[in-house]
């Protein structure tokens, strides 16, 4: 599909009267996994929209701009509370948890497969171990909490067992802060994978922030407040990525387009009949969103979308989210010792004794018992006498796999692991 090709909609009719933006909810119990995860993905990508069109008003003088993004976050602001509502009201805050770290683990893993430059792919199987980490934790929890198994949230198709240990996450600021891209030389497919992950790393980080204060009791409180830092670090190392050299309309368009492609997207992968027209609905009206921002593009800075988008304007391949178990393996058992190192990786066994991931380990990782992500691991087995996983083979790190005490070395003490080839 070419969006550019297709004749948008007056803008102002993009806008939803109340009854248009309360959907049926699905039924938590019948939903495809998937199905679940594309509502995150896109909830967290009209909050990306929104977030990035009011930085720009804000760094913005002239009111006509001003008010075309006004116009154009309103629609955002409409398709993301419609998105908001499919989940429906009983899904709780660790079963919607489960659906966000599945999304990280499928979403990396798939964008991660289909990358073409090297560098970028090296940041997405770095930041996977983590958050398939953040899925065992999390599950984890909620079988010691609720009894229930995230396996079935999950459908099978992610597995839930150990990555590179959570304990082992926190680096220095400094090591995660990467080289950014460059927008003229980059593949568009490359510049929507970076766009793609950090609005849902962004959105991940935003929900775990807010969680952490409303959950109810202390020990969950604590665990998203952990996890909750590590997702400021992904999105620190994502957005670093991105080209800092881009102007403000040329982020619109790529924003729109973005929008656009994962709309496009949805629709032509999702099982639920229902949920697909409403993908293939906002897909409609994004369509009108990029249009304006084309024709903003073109109007302030006399640039033609093409010098922005390439080629003739037509979307990659869609993105699809799957089931990625053989890859995930692959890239744990090749690199779950790693770490960042300013703006690439090392081993952890090469780092010397005065590297900052030592310090900063020692700073914020002084007492291991007061480290939740750990804990909670070692209640489940006091509790049941081993941790709860869905596995469908042994760990691949031989260090990982007794499910009878929680590992805090592997990924942060030297030789702990010789899996070091990112």
């Amino acid at each position: 599909m070419n969006p550019f090709e297709i004749r948008p909609r007056p803008l102002e009719s993009t806008l939803m009267d109340w009854k248009e933006i309360r959907p049926v909810s699905y039924d938590k119990r019948a939903a495809d996994p998937y199905t679940r995860t594309r509502v995150i993905l896109m909830n967290g990508t009209e909050f990306e929209a929104t977030w990035f069109s009011h930085q720009f008003s804000r760094n913005c003088s002239d009111n006509h701009v001003r008010r075309v993004l006004a116009l154009l976050r309103r629609s955002e602001q409409q398709q993301q509370k419609l998105i908001s509502l499919i989940k429906p009201a009983d899904e709780t805050l660790l079963e919607h948890t489960i659906g966000y770290e599945q999304l990280a683990v499928d979403l990396t893993a798939h964008l991660a497969q289909r990358e073409r430059d090297p560098y970028v792919k090296k940041a997405l199987d770095f930041a996977l171990l983590e958050d398939f980490d953040h899925l065992y934790r999390y599950a984890d929890y909620m079988n010691l909490e609720t009894g229930e198994k995230a396996e079935n949230l999950v459908g099978r198709y992610t597995e839930i067992m150990p990555g590179r240990p959570t304990v082992a996450h926190y680096r220095h600021p400094y090591d995660t802060v990467r080289y950014h891209i460059n927008n003229k030389r980059a593949d568009l497919q490359t510049r929507l994978c970076v766009g793609i992950i950090t609005a849902a790393e962004q959105q991940t980080m935003n929900y775990y922030m807010n969680v952490c204060g409303a959950y109810p009791c202390e020990r969950g409180r604590w665990l998203y407040q952990e996890i909750g830092m590590v997702e400021e670090d992904h999105v620190t190392h994502y957005g670093s990525l991105m080209d800092p050299n881009a102007t403000w309309f040329e982020n619109l368009l790529m924003h729109q387009y973005t929008e656009a492609y994962l709309y496009y997207s949805c629709m032509e992968t999702e099982t639920d009949p229902r949920i697909r027209r409403i993908w293939e609905k906002l897909l409609e009206q994004e369509i009108s969103h990029l249009h304006a921002a084309a024709n903003l593009l073109q109007e302030q800075e006399c640039k033609d979308w093409r010098r922005v988008i390439g080629g003739d304007g037509s979307f990659p391949a869609p993105l699809v989210l799957r089931s990625n178990i053989d890859y995930v393996r692959h890239v744990q058992g090749r690199s779950v010792q790693m770490t960042g190192l300013r703006e690439n990786y090392q081993c952890v066994n090469d780092l010397p004794p005065n590297a900052d991931f030592f310090r900063y380990q020692g700073l914020v990782n002084r007492d291991l018992s007061s480290v939740q992500s750990h804990t909670v691991i070692e209640d489940h087995i006091r509790r049941f006498g081993t941790d709860y996983r869905f596995e469908v083979a042994p760990n691949p790190i031989p260090q990982l796999i007794d499910r009878t005490r929680d590992n805090t070395e592997v990924g942060r003490i030297p030789c702990a692991s010789n899996a070091c080839c990112l």
